[in-house]
């Protein structure tokens, strides 16, 4: 009878078991990025937004253009806005981007205003104890990919709209001076107002309320204003953000409103006093 040779295998000391048990990734700004991006991506509602805002451009800028008659009229731009002047192409392709706005700055809000309510903001800041590269981030995924999509929005309701526009006098092509330019700024616009809407959404923490003060900025507002002495409404209303934002896809420039540089400039002012609103509340508060 053969007895086995037992070779004994020394166990693992407690202090490298330890060491095994508390390895922890150091929290950088790269992996809240990353993290922040596949939030937003784990919900369904986040891509239908896009894509209704997209279709809104596009069949807004395709009804306008094929139903557009030389005799009449046409309004551009977010209700209140300074008219650009004449109805042109873009202004008809872009017809939509009043509404396309309300669409994108509700996905800002509910990015940032959706944790609060369901209570997740909690596990994000216990991750994130610094808190501020949590909204940086949210502004950071939401921005750029909004700009994207609803630029390829903006020139597909281009594209589509030169065919219902096809001989009349307004057509235009995309080679035509400042063209590019206004489909690109509307886009561009769009993505700084999913932006102002993570904004309000953090600096408010609730999803009514930061939608609420969405619609009043970029609509109320100016409708409100009107009721000034008209030398006082006229030298601020160019100012207003929803104004602003439109001088920066407006083909023309109006005499009563910025020209596309400085709306571009006034609307990013917006965007970054509202941020900085939700930065101070993120430091001061306690959730």
């Amino acid at each position: 009878m053969t007895t086995a040779n037992l070779t004994a295998v020394p166990a693992p000391s407690p202090e490298k078991k330890s060491h095994k048990a508390t390895v922890m990734r150091k929290v950088t700004n790269c992996r809240v990025l990353r993290s922040e991006w596949t939030k937003f991506w784990s919900l369904r509602s986040s891509w239908i937004t896009l894509v209704a805002s997209v279709v809104v451009l596009m069949v807004f800028g395709a009804i306008a253009a094929f139903t557009h008659s030389p005799d009449g009229g046409a309004m551009s731009g977010p209700p209140g806005a300074e008219s650009g002047g004449a109805t042109d192409a873009v202004s008809l392709a872009l017809v939509g981007a009043s509404f396309a706005s309300l669409i994108v700055g509700v996905l800002g809000v509910l990015m940032s205003a959706g944790e609060y309510g369901t209570g997740m903001v909690r596990s994000t800041f216990a991750a994130v104890p610094r808190r501020l590269p949590v909204l940086w981030s949210k502004a950071v995924v939401i921005g750029p990919l909004v700009m994207i999509v609803t630029t390829i929005g903006a020139l597909a309701a281009f594209t589509i709209g030169t065919m219902g526009l096809d001989g009349q006098q307004i057509s235009l092509t995309m080679g035509d001076d400042g063209v590019l330019r206004s489909l690109v700024g509307a886009g561009v616009y769009l993505g700084l107002v999913a932006m102002m809407g993570v904004a309000l959404g953090s600096l408010i923490r609730s999803t009514a309320g930061g939608i609420a003060s969405l619609v009043g900025v970029l609509l109320i507002l100016p409708s409100l204003a009107s009721l000034l002495p008209d030398s006082l409404y006229d030298s601020i209303s160019p100012y207003f953000p929803s104004n602003a934002g439109s001088a920066m896809y407006s083909l023309h420039e109006g005499a009563n409103s910025l020209s596309p540089a400085a709306g571009l400039a006034v609307f990013a002012g917006w965007v970054a006093l509202a941020l900085v609103g939700a930065a101070i509340r993120l430091k001061k508060s306690d959730v």
